[in-house]
């Protein structure tokens, strides 16, 4: 069987779509399939045509004009049609529109969408709504990453996941005496919060805490955060994008991150999670999830640095909540992920 995966990004370009496409791909190959994955051309270095451990990428050279990009992606697919053509299904991750033109060109041939977030940093216009309903009503089943998405865009599914883990060995673990590390995860910008965090990390200074913070990202908000910590003098290092988080969530005591992926990478660690909002779908995002109730939520940095300081007053305070949360995560593997793909896809 020949599956085409749609997403805007992938291989080399990390994130959590990303992530999810090539973990999803590879128990795919493991079944047998041919998987083969469109995506932008994000870097004008990256081949048009690649093959990257089985998964053969093709990407769209597109421009910047977001008005114009549309329309580029729509005529490299139709002078590449024959992809489609040989395709026995196509999946699209968000980017239903790619494909739009061609479900109706080829009506017969089986097309799913996962939905995986929401767009940018504010809550989701009429027209966001709407594809999304297209999407939902011109697809043979889709898949919901978070229950929020119900809410926000009134998709009706009976698939909602949260991704899944590699769990981690564990190396002898050091028994924790007070708080020292915390990691951040994440992409630095406005959607993520990263100035929020350290202004919560600065409120702690000023009452005479100053653990340790490593950066894990990068992104239009680098050069502001930076400049912060060094007006602030906090304790913090910039590390840019990690592929591998495994070293840093290994030694952290505390990580800070706002996304599914990183708050599952922290759980498989049995690590402490606080994740601040800054709206109200970011809110739900968090809050209607299964695993809510394991995490710190805050709304603001105030109400964060002062959990923050109780934590590192009362290290073991989340023990119990800490092994609940990896006792949950541990049953939520890729496997069981691609599973629920051909579960969807009748197969």
């Amino acid at each position: 069987m020949n599956v085409i995966f749609f997403c805007r990004y992938f291989y080399p370009h990390i994130g959590g779509v990303e992530r999810h496409v090539y973990e999803v791909s590879k128990r795919l190959q493991k079944r047998g399939w041919t998987v083969t994955v469109i995506a932008e051309k994000h870097d004008p270095k990256l081949k048009e045509r690649e093959i990257y451990e089985g998964i053969t990428i093709f990407r769209i050279p597109i421009t910047q004009d977001e008005k114009r990009k549309k329309y580029q992606i729509w005529d490299w697919l139709f002078k590449n049609r024959k992809i489609l053509i040989d395709a026995d299904l196509v999946h699209c991750h968000d980017v239903f529109y790619w494909y739009l033109p061609f479900r109706f060109m080829f009506p017969l041939k089986k097309v799913y969408t996962t939905f995986h977030g929401y767009e940018g940093d504010s809550i989701p216009a009429n027209r966001a709504i709407f594809m999304h309903k297209l999407a939902e009503l011109l697809s043979y089943g889709n898949i919901c990453i978070g229950e929020y998405l119900k809410k926000w865009y009134k998709t009706k599914t009976k698939i909602v996941s949260y991704g899944a883990v590699v769990l981690p060995k564990f190396k002898d673990q050091v028994i924790r005496k007070k708080i020292r590390e915390i990691v951040f995860v994440g992409r630095l910008d406005p959607e993520t919060g990263i100035l929020h965090y350290l202004e919560s990390l600065n409120i702690l200074k000023l009452q005479g805490f100053l653990p340790h913070m490593s950066v894990l990202g990068d992104g239009v908000l680098a050069e502001q955060a930076k400049t912060f910590v060094r007006k602030h003098r906090l304790n913090v290092t910039f590390f840019g994008f990690v592929a591998n988080t495994n070293e840093f969530l290994d030694r952290a005591d505390c990580v800070f991150t706002s996304r599914f992926l990183g708050i599952l990478e922290s759980f498989s660690h049995k690590k402490n999670v606080f994740a601040l909002y800054n709206n109200k779908i970011h809110r739900d995002y968090l809050q209607l999830s299964p695993f809510s109730k394991w995490v710190g939520i805050f709304g603001n940095e105030t109400e964060m640095s002062d959990a923050l300081k109780v934590l590192i007053e009362h290290p073991h305070m989340n023990d119990e909540k800490i092994e609940h949360a990896y006792s949950w995560v541990k049953d939520q593997s890729w496997d069981k992920i691609a599973k629920t793909y051909l579960s969807l896809w009748k197969l």
